[in-house]
């Protein structure tokens, strides 16, 4: 008895210790600017395209992470070879990289001295300064939480039942529509909404490839650099707002798809 004593005891002061070390930062954010504050601040031109680029390029790159990321994602759960460790960690390496590394990394392949920065000019395709170059940072950002995400659920998928639609008759691209995908598409989804969620939050590599046109985080730390706290403030307060109805928006659908499902 006094063992769990002393456990519940130790939990509960963690548990306050890490929701305080959360909570109480956002809290005196958000507490710190008045409802006129906040109004003014969406109501500015600049701000309204800020956190609209910043929704629609982490909302592209979770896309373009889902396209390209989904078959090599199941590939990583199927398959067994030599050096898929190696892989994996290279997968991981954009989570551990310092970002504004990131930024200085994809520039130097996106200029003319470079023959895949020169085949994009020919193609009228321009990274540095451009949304193109936006979505470029974030897909690298955030694609290993997708493909993480993605790799589990394929792996929580039982082999037996793809074998089962085979000997059936079925396809391999018939397989994986109708019997893997369905059953993982919640790890997919919650592999989105990971990668949109790292991309959203992303600064130190887009600021290195394009601090203009500005994304919310840019706009963000220009304020408070020019200006102080106080009126970056604002508009740290609406891209959490923003974020926190998105994350709710897909938990919600989340939840209804896999209620009608059963």
């Amino acid at each position: 008895m006094r063992k769990f004593h002393k456990t519940s005891v130790s939990s509960i002061v963690s548990t306050i210790l890490v929701l305080g070390f959360i909570l109480v930062p956002l809290s005196q954010l958000i507490l710190g600017s008045s409802v006129n504050e906040l109004l003014e601040t969406i109501m500015d031109p600049d701000v309204r395209a800020a956190i609209s680029r910043s929704m629609l390029c982490s909302g592209m790159a979770a896309l373009i992470s889902f396209a390209i990321g989904t078959p090599f994602a199941f590939m990583l759960a199927r398959k067994d070879f030599k050096g898929k460790a190696l892989v994996e960690s290279i997968i991981d390496m954009p989570i551990m990289i310092p970002h504004p590394v990131i930024g200085i990394a994809l520039l130097s392949i996106a200029g003319r001295n470079h023959w895949i920065g020169q085949m994009l000019l020919d193609a009228g395709i321009r990274i540095m300064g451009t949304n193109t170059g936006i979505v470029a940072v974030l897909v690298f950002v955030g694609l290993p939480f997708y493909l993480n995400a993605a790799r589990d659920g394929f792996e929580a998928v039982p082999e037996r039942l793809e074998k089962a639609a085979r000997t059936l008759g079925a396809s391999p691209t018939q397989t994986f529509l109708r019997v893997t995908l369905p059953l993982a598409w919640r790890s997919l989804l919650t592999g989105m909404i990971m990668c949109m969620a790292r991309a959203l939050s992303e600064f130190g590599a887009v600021v290195i490839v394009a601090y203009h046109p500005m994304i919310a985080p840019v706009l963000m730390y220009e304020r408070f650099t020019a200006y102080g706290l106080s009126y970056s403030r604002p508009v740290a307060i609406w891209l959490i707002f923003l974020s926190l109805v998105l994350f709710a928006a897909l938990r919600i659908l989340s939840r209804g798809l896999g209620s009608r499902d059963s």
